[in-house]
């Protein structure tokens, strides 16, 4: 459920995930095959014991949960919106993700949340963050059983090859932020190892305007401005930055970062068997401050200011991996959130 670059047409039938990054397939490959072996945790025997645990309660709470979520797009909107805030929380206990955020999304304005792109995992996550949909290339739409769950979350979906489909997708977005939604676009097109922040494609907000979207302040606003409350109907933009930091309480590495992301020709159904048999997943989501979208003289402006506050926020976040989660002050916080 996420923006990526054009696709083939076998990767239209299967949810595998393209990269423009120039990283090779053997190389994605090799690092998912070690998996098994270098993710902390595993354990042959009681790991897919608890891979199957995961799914069957994934399943049980799934399953009762899309036709209420049906019925409530349809005959109300507003709870529509925070229903699947509430199943991904419930998710995210279930798969053993312990969320740690800094910052918070505005509730006061609608707002563009622009995020860096990890793994499928990264929906999950960033649905129990706030009540929000996602803006996602056309082939999601078409994968089984993924494509009923990004509908029913409202997830806008377009056909980056077809500038034709650029009015429609504008008018969706208009929709939601007249009912004060949440949106979030992957700035990268497509996801990375978990590393790094890829390139910010400019293209992609082709969606607010060729040219200049708003007003006539300059690319990066001024801190007042940041800090200033938003106004009730100017949508404003936020970024997200997500890191995979430890599993089961051991610090995540270079070489180990990777194995969570879903990139290169990795299967989604293969990649998800080994982490749901992995364990206590922790990451960390740093919230920018919002920003009026009229603040920004263009696209590559908006392209240019989000890039470089997910990238910070990406370099801080791993510098201090080493440090071990405070597990107690995250169960303070997110009583719900599995700590075991």
């Amino acid at each position: 459920m996420s923006t990526a670059p054009d696709t083939t047409q076998a990767e239209r039938s299967s949810p595998k995930r393209a990269r423009s990054e120039p990283q090779s397939s053997a190389e994605s490959t090799d690092a998912f095959e070690r998996s098994e072996l270098d993710l902390p945790g595993i354990n042959r025997f009681l790991g897919p014991v608890r891979a199957c645990t995961v799914l069957l309660g994934f399943l049980a709470l799934t399953l009762p949960g899309m036709p209420v979520q049906w019925l409530l797009v349809r005959y109300a909107p507003k709870a529509a919106r925070n229903f699947p805030h509430w199943y991904h929380r419930r998710v995210c206990a279930l798969l053993g993700i312990r969320l740690h955020i800094e910052g918070s999304v505005t509730k006061n304005a609608p707002v563009l949340l622009v995020s860096n792109h990890v793994s499928w995992l990264d929906i999950p996550v960033l649905s129990a963050v706030a009540p929000l949909s996602f803006i996602a290339k056309r082939e999601v739409g078409t994968w089984p059983f993924v494509s009923s769950l990004a509908r029913l979350q409202q997830t806008i979906f377009i056909d980056r090859t077809k500038r034709a489909d650029i009015p429609k997708v504008t008018a969706q977005m208009h929709e939601r932020f007249s009912g004060g939604g949440a949106i979030v676009l992957f700035g990268e097109g497509t996801s990375s190892d978990g590393n790094r922040v890829l390139p910010f494609k400019s293209s992609l907000m082709a969606i607010f305007g060729g040219g200049k979207i708003t007003g006539s302040v300059s690319e990066a606003p001024s801190t007042s401005s940041q800090s200033a409350a938003p106004s009730a109907s100017t949508p404003q933009v936020q970024t997200l930055s997500v890191v995979y930091t430890h599993v089961h309480g051991v610090p995540l590495g270079r070489a180990d970062r990777n194995l969570i992301g879903w990139y290169g020709d990795m299967e989604m159904g293969s990649h998800a068997w080994q982490l749901l048999k992995a364990g206590p997943i922790d990451v960390t989501i740093t919230i920018s401050p919002p920003v009026s979208i009229e603040g920004f003289e263009d696209r590559k402006a908006l392209t240019r200011h989000t890039e470089k506050l997910v990238r910070e926020n990406v370099v801080k976040t791993l510098r201090g991996r080493g440090s071990k989660p405070d597990h107690k002050a995250l169960e303070n916080k997110f009583p719900e959130i599995n700590q075991t």
